[in-house]
């Protein structure tokens, strides 16, 4: 378990209460990939479970994500159905659909709907885990690489699912398996901080893995429609402040180099 910036006395508590467990405390904070990569750093087993501090398991949860990349030997990684905590027969992730990456769009299925087995009959294959909790390989984790870092918050899953599809690995559901889920607990519903870094890495997300003319027709869709929707946007909702936010995620993009990650099969 990784404590990435609590307080030494919070850490001795749990060590002294978890005695089999092996507690990392971070001096700052990495970022939600920065904090997963110190904690996988130092694993050792053959399967990696990672989940958000605020989540909640079900019973038989980890047994049958084990299970599913026991019996699914080309699949990199799996994700159980997430329920959000309050109400909790709301649904919040049954997979994603596939992305556009002409508008850097696409869909969590399920979300905001009750549970009452509708989708209960979708195959095991999707096309991104949840960050709030995925199960993967750590042989694969060391053949391909860690989470990329570049983000610090919101979309490194995302591309971390791309990097082992583009190895030839697949991407799991395991529908059978539930958490709950209190959404947005550590950054708050409609914080700045989430505002700044969903818009600041959904450009850099194209920018690492879509194709130059997919690139070419999104930053054009991007400047024309969604830079100025945005803006009408928060001047219809009196959210002026949020539209430096949104300017400052443009401004990083144009001013730090990335690393590109290889054309999207």
């Amino acid at each position: 378990m990784v404590d990435n910036g609590s307080k030494e006395n919070k850490v001795h508590d749990w060590r002294n209460q978890y005695p089999a467990f092996n507690f990392i405390r971070s001096e700052k904070n990495l970022g939600f990939a920065g904090g997963n990569n110190l904690g996988i750093s130092q694993s050792t087993g053959d399967y990696l479970f990672l989940i958000n501090n605020d989540t909640v398991i079900t019973d038989g949860l980890i047994e049958k994500l084990a299970t599913f990349l026991d019996v699914n030997a080309d699949y990199a990684m799996v994700s159980p159905k997430i329920h959000y905590y309050e109400p909790n027969t709301m649904m919040q992730y049954a997979g994603f659909t596939k992305m556009n990456f002409y508008t850097a769009r696409n869909s969590c299925i399920s979300q905001f709907e009750t549970d009452s087995g509708q989708y209960d009959h979708l195959d095991k294959l999707t096309y991104y885990a949840h960050g709030a909790a995925m199960m993967l390989r750590k042989n694969l984790v060391d053949k391909i690489g860690l989470m990329p870092e570049e983000y610090f918050l919101y979309y490194e899953e995302m591309d971390w699912c791309e990097m082992f599809k583009r190895a030839g690995y697949k991407i799991g559901l395991c529908i059978d398996a539930l958490i709950y889920h209190k959404e947005s607990l550590a950054t708050g519903k409609n914080s700045p901080l989430k505002a700044y870094y969903m818009s600041r890495n959904r450009l850099l997300f194209v920018r690492r893995n879509a194709t130059k003319m997919q690139k070419i027709i999104f930053f054009f869709y991007y400047a024309i429609f969604a830079h100025v929707g945005y803006i009408i946007s928060c001047i219809k909702n009196r959210q002026l402040g949020q539209i430096p936010i949104f300017s400052k995620a443009i401004l990083w993009n144009l001013t730090h180099k990335v690393q590109e990650s290889n054309t999207v099969n």
